[in-house]
């Protein structure tokens, strides 16, 4: 789907975009399921209250209003967005990126919708290049050839007795695996869409050999049970083009069982993957907003870069399971089994491969 489709109306008078509600009946998740994962997202300000505007913008800003509705029980990706009110008008503070401050007004303007309020509202403030490219360089780690491994799950990836540094917004820690030198690295906030592709760059030019992300992925085929299998691959859908990298697995991954592989298609937004965007996309396997933007990033600084997912929910099929309702037992209890999984492929992996001949022994 187009982002010049009927979600946006410009407004250059203001610099701003308004954000229009999505046709809730053509949408792959149901109106139900739908309006369970926007209330779990949209911050509690706009739940309690009625504002005479809503901009989204990006900044991000932990001195601002926290939303009540941040998760718990997690080490990272736990932040929402943040409110400032001005007086009757309510500024909502997402860490910059294109692609979030878009989803995020989707989702105000969805929720409003269909809450029975009015969305005509909420706009939002795409940040500029230089305002996002910023606030990543934030990240700063001391890397020379290491694995990164960045994403979900973490806190049963890394080793149990290791310790977390922190930074502004991000914590890692160092470990060795199969003789090579790994670092764990998770962020608070999300790093939604082209954010995680600046991640990569990111880390690329502090000298990370290696990247591999772990995270949630959408399937398209309406066989594959939620939370049962992983996914990888080296190829993505980004823009309208097709994106393949040097993949970090190199085919080792996709070999062993469990694992699903196949083409990726990249979506800026949830909000926007409605029936007729799933048949547009029929001949890929996965969607999310990440990998797409981090394999380019990879292709373009020359490192290579891997994903290995936990299929969270299905596009094409309804299942009990979905992203409205990540947080139940049996969803948690499965997807533990699969993180395991992971860890294990990732060290096989590891150990199945020299270990590059100018890394050392970090002391």
């Amino acid at each position: 789907m187009s982002l010049t489709s009927n979600s946006l109306l410009a407004e250059p008078a203001h610099g701003l975009l308004r954000a229009a509600p999505i046709a809730v009946d053509g949408h792959t998740m149901g109106p139900e399921s739908l309006l369970r994962y926007l209330q779990i997202k949209v911050h509690h300000l706009i739940q309690e209250q009625d504002w005479d505007s809503i901009r989204v913008v990006g900044d991000y800003d932990r001195t601002a209003v926290i939303s009540r509705h941040e998760k718990t029980g997690k080490l990272f990706n736990i932040e929402r967005p943040t409110a400032e009110a001005r007086g009757r008008d309510l500024v909502i503070k997402t860490f910059p990126g294109a692609d979030y401050v878009h989803h995020y007004a989707l989702i105000i303007a969805t929720y409003l919708a269909m809450t029975g309020r009015t969305a005509d509202t909420v706009s939002y403030q795409p940040p500029g290049e230089e305002e996002c490219r910023s606030a990543v360089e934030a990240l700063d780690l001391d890397l020379d050839g290491d694995l990164v491994i960045v994403g979900w799950g973490l806190q049963h990836l890394a080793p149990a007795d290791g310790v977390w540094t922190r930074g502004n917004g991000y914590a890692w820690q160092r470990a060795e695996v199969a003789g090579r030198r790994v670092v764990y690295l998770g962020f608070l906030h999300s790093i939604w869409g082209d954010v995680a592709g600046r991640v990569v760059a990111r880390l690329a030019a502090l000298g990370a050999r290696d990247v591999v992300y772990v995270g949630k992925v959408g399937a398209m085929c309406p066989g594959i049970e939620p939370n049962t299998r992983l996914a990888t691959g080296n190829e993505s859908l980004v823009a309208g083009a097709l994106v393949s990298w040097d993949d970090f697995f190199g085919g080792f991954a996709a070999a062993q069982p469990g694992v699903q592989v196949g083409l990726h298609a990249t979506s800026p937004s949830i909000l926007l993957e409605n029936r007729a965007w799933l048949a547009e996309h029929a001949e890929y396997a996965f969607v999310d907003p990440e990998i797409g933007p981090m394999g380019a990033a990879s292709r373009q600084a020359g490192i290579r870069f891997g994903y290995l997912h936990v299929i969270s929910n299905n596009l094409a099929r309804h299942y009990p399971a979905d992203l409205s309702n990540e947080r139940h037992g049996d969803v948690l209890r499965r997807r533990a089994v699969l993180v395991d999984r992971i860890r294990g492929i990732i060290a096989d992996r590891l150990a199945a491969s020299p270990i590059p001949s100018h890394e050392g022994t970090r002391p």
